[in-house]
C-alpha cells in the first residue's frame, strides 16, 4: 500500500484546538484539568449543570455554498456534543472526496464555540488501470470504468472494490490475497493509478473434522457441504455451511466453523451435537358429524399418525411415513425415502408414495421419483417424475353421462426449486422459505368397463396437462419474545377437461384450519395466511391466527365454480415429559359454512421426538 501525500492548507492558529477526526472525542469543558497532586486527596468539585453550545462556523466565502447540502446543528446541548457534530461534519466532507478538509482552529468564548472549517478541493479519480487482475474478476468485484475515471476520488467506494476483489479472491482459493494501488501518479487533486493484487500462497481443502456428540459421518457431510478435498478454498462455501447445516433437522450447529490453515491446505472444523429429530405424531380430530343417520353419532372421530426416522446410520438417510383416517371410509397414506450424497455425488436421491380412498367413490395413488441438488447457497433444485394413477370404486351402469370421477392415468415431468434461510427447522423465528414447481405430462382418460361406452362420445381420451405450485414463508421477530408468520400458498392444474377426482384436496389442521380435512376440491387455488407466536418458553408458544384462502373448480356445471373460505382461531404449544403437546380451535367460514361456535373444529395431540 503507497501512502499519497496530498497538498497542503493553511496552518492553524497559534493558541488553537485543531481536531482531528481519527483522534476520540474531547472533553466536555474547555478548561485545563489541574496536574494532581499525590500529597493529598483531589477535592471533587460540584457537578455544574449543562450549558447550551453555539456553534458559528468560519469559513471561506467560495465553500459556503459547498457546506448547504450537510445537515448540521448550530445549537447543541454542550460541548462535547458540539465537538461531535463537528467531528461528523469533518468526516462526512472527507467521505465526498474533500480528503483535506479539517477544523483548523477551535475558540471557546462563554457559550460559543468558534471553528474554523478548512473545506479544500475535492479531489477526483483521473483514471484507475487495471494491473494485474483478470477483467472477469474485475467485472464480478463490480469495477467500471466510468466510476474511477473523473469521478470525486470518494475513500468509501475505493474501500469497496478492494473488499470485493479480495472476496473474489478468497473464493477462488486465495485467502491471504491482499490488493492496493501502485505506480500512483498526483496531479493537482487528480489521482491516476493502477489496481495490483498479490495473491499470496494458494490454498485447497484438506478436510472437515467434527468436534461433539454426533453419529453423523464427516464423509456424509463432505458431499453435502461440497467442501471436497483438493478443491480451490472458497471462504463464501465454508460460510455457507454452518447455515447449511442448520436446515438439517437432527444436527444442532453449536459455534461458527473454525478455519486452519497449514502448508498451502485448510482444515474445517465443526462443533456439532445430535439433536432429537426422530419423530413420532398421534393426533386427534374431533369433528360435528354433518349428516347423522340413524344409529350413528353426532361426532366423528379422526386420526393422524406420522413416523420419521432421520439421519439412519449417521448417512443422512430418512424414511417417513404417515396416516390419516380423514372420515368413517376414507384414509389417506403418504410415504418416503431420503438418500443424499448417491453414489458419492452431490445429488439426492427421494422417492415419495401417496394414497387416497376416498369413501367408497376412488382410489388415487401417486408415486414420485426426484433427483436434487443443494446449491452452495440455501438452494435446492430439483427434478421429478411423477406417475398418478385415479380408478373408481363403483360405478353406477345406468349413467347416460360420464360421472364427476373418472379412471384416468397422469405421467409428468417437472422442475422443483427451494430456497430456504429458516434459522431453526422446528421452531423458526427468522428466515424464509420460498419453493416453486412447474411439471407437464400427458393425462389418459381410461374407459371403465362398468359404464356405457358412448358416454365417452366428445370427450378427449388424451390431452396435455400442467401443474403448477407455489409456497413462501416468512418469520419475522416482533420484540423479543414474538413471532410473526407469514405465508402464501398456492397450485394450479390446467387441462382441457378436469374431473373431481383429478382436483386438489385442502382444508384441514395442516392447509386451510376451520374445517373438515380435504373437504375443498379445487383446481386453482391461494392460501394467505398470518400467525402472531407469543413464545412463552424455548419450545413453548401460544398463537393467534386467520387463513384466507381464494378457490376455483373448473368443472363442468359445477354450482360453485369459486369460493372465499376463512379460516381463524388460536391454540397454545408446549414441551411435556411424553413429547410436544398442541391444541388448536379454529372457526371456518364459507358458502356452504357459517361462521359459528356450534362448527367449530378442535384438533389436539403430541409430538414425540427421540
Amino acid at each position: 500500500m503507497l501512502l499519497l501525500v496530498l497538498p497542503g492548507r493553511p496552518a492553524a492558529a497559534q493558541g488553537t484546538t485543531p481536531l482531528n477526526p481519527a483522534a476520540p472525542p474531547l472533553s466536555a469543558s474547555p478548561a485545563a484539568a489541574p496536574p494532581p497532586d499525590s500529597s493529598r486527596k483531589a477535592a471533587v468539585p460540584p457537578a455544574r449543570p449543562l450549558r447550551p453550545i453555539t456553534v458559528q462556523l468560519l469559513t471561506e466565502a467560495a465553500d459556503q455554498p459547498l457546506l448547504r447540502p450537510y445537515r448540521y446543528r448550530l445549537a447543541l446541548p454542550d460541548s462535547l456534543a458540539a465537538l461531535r457534530e463537528i467531528r461528523a461534519l469533518v468526516l462526512a466532507l472527507q467521505a465526498d472526496a474533500y480528503l483535506t478538509a479539517s477544523a483548523d482552529e477551535l475558540r471557546w468564548r462563554h457559550d460559543t464555540l468558534r471553528v474554523r472549517l478548512y473545506v479544500g478541493e475535492q479531489f477526483r479519480w483521473a483514471r484507475v488501470r487495471n494491473g494485474n487482475l483478470g477483467d472477469g474478476l474485475l467485472t464480478r468485484a463490480g469495477f467500471r470504468d466510468k466510476l474511477f475515471q473523473q469521478q470525486p476520488l470518494r475513500p468509501q467506494e475505493w474501500a469497496k472494490l478492494q473488499e470485493n476483489i479480495l472476496r473474489e479472491a478468497e473464493n477462488q482459493g486465495f485467502p491471504f490475497a491482499t490488493v492496493g494501488l501502485d505506480s500512483v501518479a498526483l496531479t493537482g487533486t487528480e489521482v491516476e493509478g493502477r489496481v495490483v493484487l498479490r495473491r499470496g500462497p494458494a490454498v485447497v481443502f484438506d478436510s472437515i473434522q467434527i468436534i461433539g456428540k454426533t453419529k453423523t459421518k464427516a464423509r456424509f457431510l463432505t458431499k453435502y457441504l461440497q467442501l471436497e478435498p483438493g478443491q480451490p478454498f472458497s471462504q463464501q462455501r465454508v460460510l455457507e455451511a454452518a447455515r447449511r447445516l442448520r436446515q438439517l433437522p437432527y444436527l444442532q450447529v453449536k459455534a461458527e466453523p473454525e478455519v486452519r490453515f497449514a502448508q498451502g491446505r485448510a482444515r474445517v472444523f465443526f462443533l456439532l451435537e445430535d439433536r432429537t429429530s426422530n419423530q413420532f405424531d398421534a393426533i386427534v380430530g374431533v369433528l360435528p358429524n354433518p349428516n347423522p343417520g340413524v344409529g350413528q353419532k353426532r361426532v366423528q372421530i379422526t386420526g393422524d399418525v406420522t413416523l420419521n426416522l432421520r439421519n439412519i446410520n449417521g448417512g443422512g438417510k430418512g424414511v417417513g411415513l404417515q396416516w390419516r383416517k380423514l372420515d368413517a371410509n376414507s384414509q389417506l397414506l403418504d410415504a418416503q425415502y431420503l438418500h443424499p450424497a448417491f453414489f458419492g455425488t452431490p445429488l439426492e436421491l427421494s422417492g415419495s408414495f401417496n394414497l387416497l380412498k376416498q369413501d367408497t367413490l376412488f382410489l388415487t395413488t401417486r408415486p414420485r421419483l426426484q433427483f436434487a441438488y443443494p446449491t452452495a447457497l440455501a438452494g435446492r433444485l430439483a427434478v421429478f417424475v411423477e406417475w398418478r394413477a385415479s380408478r373408481l370404486l363403483s360405478v353406477d351402469s345406468t349413467l347416460r353421462q360420464l360421472p364427476e370421477n373418472i379412471d384416468s392415468r397422469y405421467s409428468s415431468y417437472g422442475l422443483d426449486y427451494t430456497w430456504n434461510t429458516l434459522d431453526d427447522p422446528f421452531f423458526p423465528r427468522r428466515g424464509l422459505l420460498a419453493s416453486g414447481q412447474a411439471a407437464i405430462g400427458t393425462k389418459v382418460i381410461s374407459r371403465n368397463g362398468g359404464l356405457r361406452s358412448d358416454v365417452y362420445e366428445g370427450i378427449p381420451l388424451r390431452t396435455r396437462q400442467v401443474t403448477l405450485g407455489v409456497r413462501a414463508e416468512r418469520y419475522v421477530r416482533i420484540g423479543r419474545q414474538g413471532v410473526l408468520l407469514t405465508r402464501l400458498r398456492g397450485e394450479a392444474l390446467l387441462n382441457e377437461r378436469l374431473f373431481l377426482n383429478d382436483l386438489f384436496r385442502l382444508g384441514g389442521l395442516a392447509t386451510l384450519r376451520g374445517f373438515n380435512e380435504l373437504n375443498f376440491y379445487a383446481s386453482q387455488y391461494a392460501v394467505g395466511t398470518a400467525e402472531f407466536r407469543q413464545s412463552t418458553g424455548a419450545d413453548a408458544y401460544v398463537f393467534l391466527f386467520v387463513d384466507q384462502a381464494y378457490l376455483r373448480r373448473n368443472l363442468p356445471n359445477d354450482p360453485y365454480p369459486q369460493d372465499t373460505p376463512t379460516g381463524l382461531g388460536a391454540g397454545l404449544s408446549f414441551r411435556t415429559a411424553a413429547g410436544q403437546f398442541q391444541f388448536v380451535y379454529a372457526l371456518g367460514r364459507s358458502s356452504q359454512q357459517r361462521l359459528a361456535l356450534s362448527t367449530g373444529k378442535i384438533h389436539f395431540g403430541i409430538t414425540s421426538r427421540f
